[in-house]
């Protein structure tokens, strides 16, 4: 009899097993991994020459939820986003996540009470995300200013020589780009915009800095760079970190937390640090 067929069978069937172990142990190194902090430094013309460089710290897509963001862990973000000592914290939309995979759903003030240990020397500024429209976004904004964070959907706030006009969020139809830009000039200043989604970018008429997020970078990327799906409109190209175009710039961040499934693979959670200074 011969036994060969069975043995390459069954060790076939141990490599696709092993193959399948490191794939979920990579996977859950990936999404519960300490955010990668990325640096760099944009020169905004409508600075003044004299004005010291500020720093932004940019989050987003924390959708707290079980098994991968509880609060605990949230909090420890909070401390490692202090310990940069930004002057502005910029959270780009969906702070809670009603996924169905999740272990647990937290509760609106749950999940937001956290933010409260943020520290910035300016203040922390919020954007809508399309989670947060979902849930409820009136006990979000309510929560949200509890804890002392500055919620902006197409508004515009000085804070020292900034402007940071909020973007109310794109991908559910609440995003108002002319309305927000008006906003801004109104105030004068350098000029920043937050949004959820990146997709309003090309539509934006003149040079300025935006700050996103909603891609999370694909989340389950392939091991080469890029992803299968990106959130976007445009697919790859403003899917992921910095980009530079007709003399705008745009930073996308992959967030912190998971959406729709709670697990990433070849991407990692990060922190943006973004320091502006005067051209």
């Amino acid at each position: 009899m011969n036994r060969t067929g069975p043995r390459k069978l069954r060790l076939a069937l141990a490599l696709v097993a092993l193959l399948l172990a490191a794939l979920a142990a990579k996977a859950w190194h990936d999404t519960m991994a300490d955010p990668v902090v990325h640096r760099t430094t944009i020169a905004l013309s409508a600075l003044p020459a004299d004005a010291p460089p500020l720093t932004i710290a940019l989050i987003s897509d924390i959708h707290v939820a079980g098994p991968d963001m509880p609060p605990s862990r949230l909090a420890a973000i909070v401390e490692q986003v202090n310990a940069l000592r930004p002057d502005l914290v910029l959270i780009a939309g969906d702070l809670v996540s009603d996924k169905r995979p999740a272990t647990r759903h937290y509760s609106t003030p749950e999940a937001i009470a956290p933010l409260a240990r943020l520290t910035p020397t300016l203040a922390t500024v919020v954007v809508p995300g399309n989670h947060d429209h979902w849930r409820d976004i009136g006990a979000i904004r309510a929560e949200l200013a509890r804890v002392g964070a500055v919620v902006l959907a197409n508004e515009a706030r000085g804070f020292g020589p900034l402007v940071v006009g909020g973007l109310d969020d794109d991908y559910t139809g609440h995003a108002d780009l002319p309305v927000t830009l008006a906003a801004m000039d109104r105030l004068g200043g350098a000029q920043i915009l937050l949004s959820h989604s990146p997709d309003p970018f090309p539509d934006v008429p003149r040079p300025v800095l935006m700050l996103a997020g909603h891609t999370h970078c694909g989340q389950i990327g392939y091991p080469w760079g890029g992803s299968p799906a990106t959130m976007s409109r445009y697919g790859q190209r403003y899917a992921c970190g910095l980009v530079r175009e007709d003399g705008k710039a745009l930073v996308t961040t992959a967030g912190l937390g998971t959406s729709v499934l709670p697990f990433r693979l070849f991407t990692r959670p990060e922190i943006w640090l973004i320091e502006v200074r005067a051209r």
